[in-house]
Formats: structure tokens, sequence, C-alpha cells
């Protein structure tokens, strides 16, 4: 990612210019004869549209009152018509929910467009195929890819995570399917029907640490690049770092429509979000406090919040976004129509309602340099914080990689024979078994056999990642702690930020997508996979399985797609 100080070449906000996205992110591939065009897709190409969408959560149970109210709500927005879509969350906070699937269909029935909630923290890889076919039966084509809130809450005791894939991983898996699977049948491979996903991803520019900014900023460009269509913010209230996000965007020429998440702030949710009960989602005590004064009012807050998610829809529209996702707890479409119509009226002055929307971090990193006439940013990118020296161990790891592990140099070549005299002998074993000790005491290993402890400046993210994140961090990290573990482990992407920084190559964090571990290798040694040419590190710097004699028909294909052999015989069932 070439993060330059570069001038504008591309522009987010369409609808301020009159300039249309790249028609190609409404289009895809072509629609089935009868199928209705997709009125949000269509909302975030078309010149002059500014996209609507509305949060519902579905709520515990199949028939209680939540479910009843979110179908009440869809009915009154389908006949609104003011809404593009209405978005689904899944199992938001890590807690049970109706399955945003299920409901999905249930809206789509009433007129309007659903957008589903698909995370990876509850499902794998095939489960999430699974889905995606479901909805595209369905007629479900809005998907917004994101990899979850951790799981915390079941049936007798919290829920064993899953994060198989991440949201990087899911958007190719959409793109795929977008583009007619390949898949192995009686009569050799050939590809699915494609499917007609319009999928998206999200971003949270308010965090506060460096390396928290700029690894969001990292894992933001490989969703884009595996096929992210639009993206939607997080929760915040900043109007700088809104700004921040859409410079960045522009600066980076991706022709990708932004969505600004617009969150009608309770008192109750502003506590929780402020003390970071709510992964992801930033109040600063400036804020609280204010909504704390709010609350004394003889409605409790009600005008004043509602007043407030309106100036933040002048805003975002006036800054140049695409679209607002507004949500809240126990709007009603009333409120909805209020925020919008209020929001349309205060748009022409949205720079005069700037002021109340400067509520910074302490201490918060900005990749830009302040404008100190708006308020807002300058093209310029801020100066980052001076290198910290890398740890030993790390740089013991450097030296180890350089001189064993890098092909055409020092003892790879040694490495290389040496594993092929060990692959498939009795020795095999051994040579594992010390090979895991060795890397549990260094890198607390998980032996999952496919390593990506190159990707990480040498940290395991299956071991240090609570929701095993292979492309980047996820949204909760807060002031550069871990959403599961706060104040006890710091998220990995920040230590490896760190890390890389010392010697200039943080942006490697950003060249390449790392694939989903192939969990066929499991419990095998990673160097034997790794010099023999059997895991993803070999496959992207082209080290290659030893000769062997061709296949059988049929074999050496996974989910459609043609993958080298193991190098030894495997074990038959």
């Amino acid at each position: 990612m070439a993060m330059s100080d570069a001038r504008p070449t591309a522009h987010a906000g369409a609808h301020r210019e009159g300039n249309p996205h790249d028609p190609s992110i409404a289009s895809g591939p072509p629609m089935p004869a009868g199928q209705q065009p997709n009125r949000y897709a269509q909302s975030l190409s078309t010149p002059g549209s500014f996209s609507v969408t509305w949060e519902l959560v579905p709520g515990r149970g199949a028939r209680e009152p939540a479910q009843e109210q979110a179908l009440s709500n869809a009915l009154e927005a389908a006949r609104g018509g003011r809404i593009h879509a209405l978005t689904i969350t899944d199992n938001p906070s890590g807690r049970p929910a109706l399955s945003p699937t299920m409901l999905g269909i249930e809206i789509r029935a009433l007129g309007i467009e659903p957008l589903v909630h698909l995370t990876c923290k509850d499902k794998n890889r095939a489960q999430l195929e699974s889905e995606l076919y479901a909805l595209a039966r369905a007629g479900v084509r809005n998907i917004l890819a994101l990899s979850g809130d951790y799981p915390v809450e079941g049936h007798q005791g919290r829920p064993r995570p899953v994060f198989d894939l991440d949201s990087v991983h899911l958007l190719q898996l959409i793109g795929s399917l977008n583009n007619g699977l390949p898949v192995e049948g009686p009569k050799g491979v050939a590809p699915l029907q494609p499917t007609q996903f319009f999928a998206g991803a999200a971003v949270s520019p308010f965090k506060r640490e460096e390396a928290e900014v700029l690894t969001q900023y990292y894992k933001l460009k490989k969703k884009i690049e595996a096929g992210a269509r639009f993206v939607v913010t997080q929760v915040g209230y900043d109007a700088r770092k809104f700004h921040e996000l859409l410079l960045l965007v522009r600066e980076q020429g991706w022709n990708v429509p932004l969505i600004g998440n617009v969150y009608v702030l309770t008192y109750p949710a502003a506590r929780l979000m402020n003390a970071n009960e709510v992964p992801g989602c930033v109040v600063p005590d400036s804020l609280l406090r204010q909504v704390a004064a709010e609350r004394q009012a003889p409605d409790k807050g009600r005008e004043a919040r509602l007043l407030r998610a309106a100036k933040m829809v002048a805003i975002l529209k006036g800054m140049g976004y695409d679209g607002v996702h507004i949500g809240g707890h126990g709007l009603k479409y009333n409120d909805v129509e209020f925020i919008l119509a209020k929001g349309e009226e205060l748009a022409a002055n949205w720079e005069a309602l700037l002021p109340e929307f400067d509520h910074p971090q302490p201490g918060g990193f900005y990749l830009y340099q302040r404008d100190p006439e708006t308020g807002l940013n300058l093209p310029q990118r801020a100066p980052l914080g001076r290198p910290q020296r890398a740890p030993g161990s790390y740089r013991v790891l450097r030296f180890l990689h350089r001189w064993f592990f890098t092909p055409k140099r020092g003892f790879f070549g040694v490495m290389q024979a040496t594993a092929r005299a060990v692959d498939g002998s009795r020795l095999e074993g051994t040579f594992d078994f010390l090979e895991h000790l060795t890397k549990s005491v260094t890198n607390d290993c998980q032996h999952c056999g496919d390593c990506a402890l190159f990707d990480v400046a040498y940290l395991c993210p299956m071991s240090q990642c609570a929701k095993s994140q292979r492309n980047g961090p996820c949204g909760g990290s807060h002031e550069g702690w871990c959403e599961v573990y706060p104040g006890k482990r710091k998220c990995v992407y920040v230590r490896a930020y760190e890390r890389l920084k010392a010697y200039g190559e943080q942006e490697t964090l950003a060249a390449y997508t790392v694939p989903p571990p192939d969990w066929s290798l499991y419990h095998t040694s990673s160097w034997l996979n790794y010099f023999l040419g059997r895991d993803h590190t070999a496959r992207r710097l082209g080290i290659r399985p030893p000769a062997q004699p061709p296949a059988p028909s049929g074999e050496g294909v996974r989910h459609g797609v043609a993958e080298p052999q193991a190098g030894r015989p495997q074990a038959q069932s």
C-alpha cells in the first residue's frame, strides 16, 4: 500500500460532484430473468443519490417482541420509501439472536432490500458458504462482511469462537461465488451459477494509537482488493476522523462508496461505549458528559440525541460521504424520518456544525495534519511517531530467517535438503516434536502446520490474536489493547506494526493477503511444509514441491481450486 502524501486522484462522494462511481460496483454478473434491480446498490452508484440504511437488531428468540418490532419497523420503512436498505445484525456483542438470514428473507418479502451482516465468529468456511447459498436462493443480495464480535454468551456458558475465516477471506469467498465457483463434479471441474451479491466491509478510523489507525487502513486495502463494493464506518463522533477516512480513500484512488455510521446515542449506550463495553464503538469523556447533561431534560434527552444524529447526517453529506447507516436502541421509523429531514435542512451549513463534533481522544493519532481553518484535515500527512528499538527476540528471529529460511540465501539449500530427507522417514515425528517445542516456547505455536509467523513479524496470529485474524486487526481494539483481553494483552497487530516500523517495513502488513489456514496440514511440521512447497508462504515465494508422479484424476482439487499435492501419501478412509 503506497501510503503516500499524494494529492487526491479519485472522489468518494458522487452525490456532491455529480460523478457516479464505476457502474461495475452495482452491476456484477448478469441478473437472472425477472429479478428486481438492487435498489441499495443503485443508491450508491446513481449521481445525486444519498444512500440511507437503518439498522435492525433481531434480538434473542423467534417470536418475541423484539422480532415483531423489527418486522413492524421494516414494514413502515417499506411503506415510507425513504430507506434504501435495512441492515440486520448477526449476533451483536457476541450474544445469540435470530438469524439475520431468516429475518432478511422476511424483510425482503415486505418489499424492501435487506442488508445482512455476515460474520465469521460462529461459522467455519463451509457453513459460511452454505449460508451464502441460502441467501442467494432467497434473493438476498446485500452483505456486510465482518469478522464479528467475540462470543460472550450462549447456552450453558460461553461459546467457543470459530473465526476460521476473517472478513477479507469472506469477501474473497463472496467474489468467487459471484464469478461462478469452480467445483469438482462427476464430469470434472465446472463452475456453479454466478451469484449476485453486493458485499461491503467495515472500518474503524476512531482509533487512538498510530499502530491501530494504520493497521485498520492496511486491512481496509485488503478488503477493497478482495472485492468490497462499499465501506461502512464503525461508531464514532469525531468529525476529523470521518474526514480522515474520506481523504485516505481519495488519496489512494479507491473507487468505493463510503457510508458514515450515525448512531443515536442514549445515555446508557454512551456509558457502555465510553467504558469500552461495546467493542469498536468510541465515546470520549467529553461526549459522555454532554449526553449526561442532556438526559436531565424533561424528555430525557430524546430531542437532543435526534438532533445530534441529524447534524451528523448533514456533516457527512456535506463532507462528501455517499450515505449514512442509522442505528440506535428503540428507534422508530418516525425518528429516522425526522433525522433525515432535519439533516437535509442543515446540510447547506454543515461546516458551522463541525465544532459540535470535535471529540478527539486524548493523545490520539491523526493520519493528516489539522486544518486550522475548518478543524478538519489538510491533504498533507502528519508525521509518524519515532520508531522504537525492536525487541532482541525479534532481531534474533530476523537473523535466523535471513540465513535459514530465505530462498537462495545462506543455509536455505541445506535446510531444504534436510527437509526432503526427513519427510516421510522415521525421523519425521521427532523433527516435528522438536520444531513444535521450540516454537511453543518462542512463539506460542498452535501447531496449525500452515504457519503465519512470516506474515506478522514473527508473532503467531493463531495464538496471540483472540480472533485468529491473519490479515490485520479486528475493529474491537481499544487504546492498543485486545478487545478480549483489555489491559492484559496488546493487539498482535499493534505489536507487529511497532516491530516492523523499527526497520521501516510497517507497510508490508498491507502488501499481500494471507490465506486462511489449510487444516489438512494441522499437527504437521510447518518447516517441512514450507521447505517442501506445501504451505501458503511457500506458494507465495515460489518454492515448489519435490517432483512427484502425476496425481490420479480428481486429486489435488479442494473447493474447486487445484492445489499442489502434499508431497507424501495421504491416509485413506
